[in-house]
C-alpha cells in the first residue's frame, strides 16, 4: 500500500516555505499607481473621437486601493485562486476643449466633472505542473471579469431623449462597460531563503466573441518577508494594460486602460 501523503502544513518548517504548502494564503494590501484611462463612446448617429482622461481632466494623483488575493489548494497541485481590485475617482476640471461622449458635446471653458469606478474580479483554476521542496510553477485558467463605469457632468449641447437640441447643465447615464473575458497565465514560486519568498506572475490573452473585442496582460512581481511561521509583509510591481471594442447597447465604443505601481502587502498562509 503507498504511503499517505501527510498533510502540506506539516511538510513546511518555515514561514516561506508554507507559502509553498499551505491551503489557504491570503494577500491583503494597498495598491499604489499610475494610470491612464482612454475611451471613446459613440452618439446615435455618430462616431466620436478617443477622449483621452488624464490629458483632458490631469494626472490622477496617486492613489492607494485595497487588493486582495486567495489562494485555496485543494491539493499540492490543483488549487483556485480569487482577486479582486477596486479603483474609483472623481476628478474635475475646467475644459480647454470640447470633449464629444454620447450624444453629449462638453463645451471649453466650462467646469466637467468626471466620475470613473473600477473593479476587477478574477477567479482561476491552476495546476502545479512543477513542484519541488523550495519552488514551483503552475498554469492557470479563469475568467477575468472588468467592469468600469464612466459619467461626465457639466455644461453641455446635444441631443436630449426626445430627440430634441439640448443646451445646459447635463449629466451623462452612467456608460457601463462589463467585460468577461477568458484569462489564461503562467505563475512561479520561490523559497529563495526560509523567510523570504518570491513569486512571479504573467498573463495574457486576446479574444472576440459576441459584443467583446479585446486583449489584456497583466505582470507581477512580489517578494515576501514571513516575520512568523504563519505571517508575513511583502512589496510588488504590477502592470495590467487591456483595450476592449463593446458593441452593447449601454456602451458602443472602446477603451484602453493601464494602472502600474507598487503594492505593499500583509500575507497569511494556514
Amino acid at each position: 500500500m503507498p504511503a499517505l501523503r501527510p498533510p502540506a502544513a506539516a511538510q513546511s518548517s518555515s514561514g516561506a516555505e508554507g507559502l509553498l504548502n499551505d491551503r489557504w494564503v491570503i494577500n491583503l494590501g494597498g495598491f499604489v499607481f499610475g494610470s491612464s484611462v482612454k475611451a471613446n463612446l459613440n452618439g446615435q448617429s455618430s462616431s466620436n473621437p478617443e477622449v483621452d482622461f488624464d490629458d483632458t481632466f490631469g494626472k490622477a494623483s496617486d492613489a492607494t486601493r485595497i487588493r486582495g488575493d486567495v489562494l485555496w489548494r485543494i491539493t499540492p497541485e490543483h488549487r483556485m485562486r480569487f482577486m479582486y481590485f477596486d479603483n474609483s475617482q472623481t476628478r474635475s476640471k475646467v475644459l480647454e476643449n470640447d470633449v464629444q461622449w454620447g450624444d453629449y458635446t462638453f463645451n471649453s471653458g466650462s467646469r466637467a466633472e468626471f466620475k470613473n469606478d473600477f473593479q476587477v474580479f478574477e477567479l482561476a483554476y491552476e495546476y502545479a505542473f512543477v513542484r519541488r521542496p523550495t519552488y514551483e510553477v503552475a498554469a492557470s485558467l479563469g475568467v477575468h471579469y472588468m467592469d468600469m463605469k464612466l459619467q461626465l457632468s457639466g455644461t453641455a449641447s446635444g441631443i436630449d431623449a426626445n430627440g430634441n437640441p439640448f443646451q445646459g447643465q447635463a449629466s451623462t447615464k452612467v456608460s457601463s462597460l462589463p467585460a468577461p473575458l477568458p484569462v489564461i497565465g503562467l505563475r512561479a514560486g520561490w523559497v529563495v531563503a526560509p523567510d523570504w519568498y518570491v513569486d512571479a506572475q504573467a498573463q495574457v490573452f486576446r479574444v472576440k466573441v459576441g459584443a467583446y473585442d479585446g486583449n489584456w496582460s497583466d505582470l507581477r512581481l512580489g517578494a515576501t518577508w514571513m516575520f512568523h511561521r504563519n505571517y508575513g509583509v511583502g512589496l510588488g510591481y504590477n502592470r495590467f494594460a487591456t483595450k476592449v471594442d463593446v458593441d452593447k447597447n449601454d456602451f458602443n465604443g472602446s477603451l484602453k486602460l493601464d494602472y502600474s505601481g507598487l503594492q505593499a502587502y500583509l500575507t497569511g498562509s494556514f
